[in-house]
């Protein structure tokens, strides 16, 4: 399956995610808590699911959280909530399962991401 080209801006919020999840622990756990979370919304769509859902949930974003107490950040999409489908879509590339792929970026552009 070939990966969709995401444009500039979405390229651009892909790097921010990378540069605000550098933190091995915050990786962990984020590769535990996003799976967590997004499947809790297939779970949940079930009244059997409810308290499953919501266990995953809940337990999925203490992950989050956690990771980002060791990065010394907050999560990324305080600022910008398009970060939590950037989340999704890091997690897909981190398991091998890329869906998208971003433009290539001078290493300049990095700096000035960062900035």
């Amino acid at each position: 399956m070939a990966a969709i080209q995401l444009n500039e801006e979405w390229s651009q919020l892909m790097r921010l995610y990378a540069l605000d999840h550098q933190h091995p622990i915050n990786q962990k756990c984020h590769s535990i808590g996003i799976p967590l979370i997004a499947a809790s919304i297939p779970v949940g769509m079930t009244i059997i699911g409810l308290p499953a859902a919501a266990a995953m949930f809940t337990v999925g974003w203490t992950f989050q959280f956690i990771g980002h107490a060791f990065e010394g950040n907050k999560p990324s999409f305080v600022g910008d909530r398009r970060q939590l489908v950037v989340g999704l879509l890091w997690w897909t590339k981190k398991v091998g399962l890329p869906l998208v792929s971003t433009r290539p970026v001078a290493v300049d552009d990095l700096a000035e991401a960062a900035e």
